[in-house]
């Protein structure tokens, strides 16, 4: 068998061997057939809250014992039909399994990473809010392809994404938008893009060709699902209602019934303007507003991450998380984990996993916590 057959069932077997000391294999084992027990109870549904978190573990921890077996599997089936195949002489044979091979090896990477996906809300929808920094239609332009950028990663991956709130550029792109992306893991996989993202290029702007620096300003966090509660108290927010603005086409329905609302005490504010009816609109701000609390809190507890405002003083120099650098040469580096990649177009079209899965390895190996 070649060297590098050889060498990805190594990396296939660390994942897997990898995968099974973060869930404590045999503690796994054992908690699976008490859930699997507590799920056969009829008296369990008499608490449809309890019912609804046990079953939620069940599958989870289902999902991941299954996938280790189903690797170690598939992983040992392959082998041995390559070495049938180099006994029998069929290269076709050999080639088409070891195409298999390369693909299991990609598939439990993906699987290893998603254990680092354990935080209280890493299950759930997500909201991006996207904010132009200073520098006018550079920084706005920018942020459309921010934009743009983090709508091809959700739908490359199966997810679907809902336009909320939209700010037009004065000339081009935006001031601001908020979407929500729906899927299973959407918060867990986007919550270290949170900061402001750097772009450096030759202006299409400037008549004189000149090259610009740009900022702007990503923020995620998660949606509210039944097992978190959040309280808000009416009286400290301020609502406001207003005229629907943006491009719209298929992002934003023009109506006369956005809302917006303000937490008086964290200077939060929650705007959508999607739906046609006011009620609507302000149903789908508090559920935002809530979900934007919630991520405060959640920033709180990070012993070693700074306070989420902190992180907001300021879109420009000295707080950027990651560079996308155009001119004069190709380059996409995130400065938490020194990542980087010349195929910057790659990136802007929503090649985004390579520095994600870094963020999140990081966060595990002493990093803050995502939540």
């Amino acid at each position: 068998m070649r060297a590098e057959i050889e060498t990805l069932a190594q990396d296939i077997r660390r994942s897997v061997a990898l995968l099974k000391r973060h869930l404590n294999w045999d503690e796994a084992l054992m908690r699976l057939d008490e859930l699997n027990a507590a799920s056969e109870n009829p008296e369990l549904w008499n608490d449809a809250a309890r019912a609804q978190q046990i079953m939620r573990e069940r599958t989870d921890l289902d999902t991941a014992i299954q996938g280790c077996r189903a690797t170690e599997r598939e992983l040992a089936d392959l082998i041995e039909l390559i070495e049938l195949g180099e006994i029998e002489g069929d290269q076709t044979v050999i080639d088409d399994a070891e195409s298999q091979v390369r693909a299991l090896r990609d598939r439990a990477r993906k699987m290893e990473l998603e254990t680092l996906l354990s935080g209280e809300a890493d299950r759930n929808d997500c909201y991006i809010e996207i904010n132009a920094g200073a520098g006018g239609t550079e920084s706005q332009d920018w942020a459309e392809m921010l934009l743009r950028m983090y709508t091809r990663w959700a739908e490359q991956h199966g997810y679907k994404v809902d336009w909320l709130e939209e700010s037009p550029g004065e000339q081009a792109g935006i001031k601001s938008a908020t979407v929500r992306v729906a899927g299973h893991n959407a918060y867990g996989w986007l919550k270290t893009e949170s900061g402001v993202h750097r772009l450096v290029r030759i202006s299409p702007y400037d008549s004189a060709a000149r090259r610009h620096t740009s900022f702007s300003s990503v923020w995620v966090y998660p949606v509210i699902d039944d097992t978190i509660e959040i309280q808000v108290n009416e009286s400290d927010c301020r609502i406001d209602t207003y005229r629907a603005s943006g491009a719209g086409g298929q992002h934003v329905n023009k109506t006369d019934s956005a809302v917006r609302i303000t937490h008086i005490p964290t200077g939060i504010v929650a705007a959508c303007q999607m739906e046609r009816s006011q009620h609507q609109n302000r149903a789908r701000a508090w559920d935002m507003l809530r979900a934007r609390l919630y991520e405060a809190e959640l920033q709180k507890r990070e012993a070693a991450a700074q306070a989420l405002e902190d992180q907001k003083t300021e879109i420009g120099w000295g707080h950027q998380i990651r560079s996308y650098v155009l001119q004069p040469y190709q380059m996409v580096k995130d400065l938490r984990t020194n990542v980087e990649t010349s195929d910057t177009q790659g990136v802007l079209d929503g090649d985004l996993d390579l520095f994600m899965a870094a963020s999140l390895a990081s966060r595990v190996q002493g990093g803050p916590d995502g939540g």
